[in-house]
């Protein structure tokens, strides 16, 4: 008996789960560019939300499983190369982790919004450090583009640093107070599931 319990409850997960991803899909498309940043490309979208809910419900590898879906699906219906669909994944999982690993050591607003604001700097400081190194080499080499020293450097401290931190600052603004609004449900949620 107790096993069918268990199956039941992981369907149930992996339902939520991919519900959340898909809705993180949709929301990925809801888009739009930072008109005083030099890299057009760039664009704030509010996908990571969902990731935090699945994050805040379950666990932190719940987010990641739920940015991993969006990527997935975004690949499948054609939407992106695989060297942007990996920043995107890796740019959301650098983002969610520290917040929800904050938010279940201490459960609290506090720890959600010092949480936010780890994930920001977590984010824009790790993928700077990728895109310098790896995402934006791999880019050249894939179109065909010559990389250079300065190019790279401007890509990261005119584009990239500053656009991860208004991304998670916006994000933050966003999902703060939807979390205050959605507390009880999601501890609900969590005591259902314990």
């Amino acid at each position: 008996m107790h096993s069918s319990k268990t199956q039941s409850f992981s369907l149930l997960k992996l339902i939520i789960l991919a519900l959340l991803g898909t809705i993180s899909l949709v929301l990925f498309f809801i888009n739009f560019p930072l008109p005083f940043l030099p890299t057009p490309y760039l664009k704030i979208d509010f996908s990571e939300v969902p990731a935090l809910m699945a994050a805040f419900i379950f666990s932190p590898l719940a987010g990641v499983i739920v940015v991993a879906i969006k990527n997935i699906l975004y690949l499948a219906i054609g939407g992106g190369e695989l060297i942007g669909v990996l920043a995107n994944f890796i740019t959301g999982v650098l983002f969610i982790v520290p917040v929800a690993l904050m938010y279940h050591k201490y459960k609290g607003v506090k720890s959600v919004i010092s949480g936010l604001v780890t994930g920001t700097i977590v984010m824009a400081l790790g993928m700077s450090v990728l895109n310098y190194f790896l995402i934006l080499p791999a880019y050249g080499w894939f179109m065909g583009w010559e990389m250079t020293e300065q190019l790279k450097w401007f890509s990261v401290y005119a584009g990239i640093l500053p656009f991860n931190l208004i991304k998670g600052i916006v994000v933050g603004l966003l999902f703060v107070p939807l979390f205050l609004k959605m507390r009880q449900w999601i501890e609900e949620k969590q005591a259902g599931l314990a």
